[in-house]
């Protein structure tokens, strides 16, 4: 059996904004910094629902999508990205993607299309009903990645 330590040169390290993802991108961070890898940061925006606002479906109107709140959400992903990238401090390599879709395909599309070697992400640790409704994102990015999956336990 190989004993040598994995070396991972490209990262890739999914945030939301939440305190469990700000803890995955400490230990990204970290990791990187030690490894000398390249690391991409990924926030998904999942898509906004249509409004039945101003709709009357029984006069054949269709629901509404508002252009301007994706756009406000992009803006505010790409900016939350920007900042953290600026606390990457000696970290060489480091590329931003602000993508739309569902959280777990993004994150896979974007870890074969990057080609990363190591995803790092946060967990809530939903359990019971919570974990029914709203699902894993980290699970199913672990049960189909191509690569190692780190994930990082809000509680730690």
């Amino acid at each position: 059996m190989d004993t040598t330590p994995a070396k991972y040169e490209r990262i890739l390290i999914a945030t939301d904004d939440s305190d469990c993802s700000k803890k995955a991108l400490q230990h990204g961070y970290n990791l990187a910094k030690a490894m000398g890898a390249a690391v991409a940061l990924v926030h998904v925006i999942e898509p906004a629902a249509p409004t039945n606002y101003g709709a009357d479906p029984l006069m054949g109107q269709q629901p509404i999508i508002i252009p301007e709140t994706t756009e406000i959400q992009e803006e505010n992903s790409r900016s939350m990205l920007d900042e953290i990238s600026k606390k990457f401090t000696g970290i060489t390599d480091i590329v931003t993607f602000s993508r739309i879709g569902t959280p777990k395909q993004e994150i896979l599309d974007l870890a074969g299309e990057w080609a990363a070697d190591l995803i790092i992400m946060g967990t809530h640790g939903r359990t019971g009903f919570d974990h029914f409704i709203s699902g894993s994102v980290s699970e199913s990015v672990i049960r189909k990645a191509n690569c190692p999956v780190l994930v990082v336990p809000g509680k730690c």
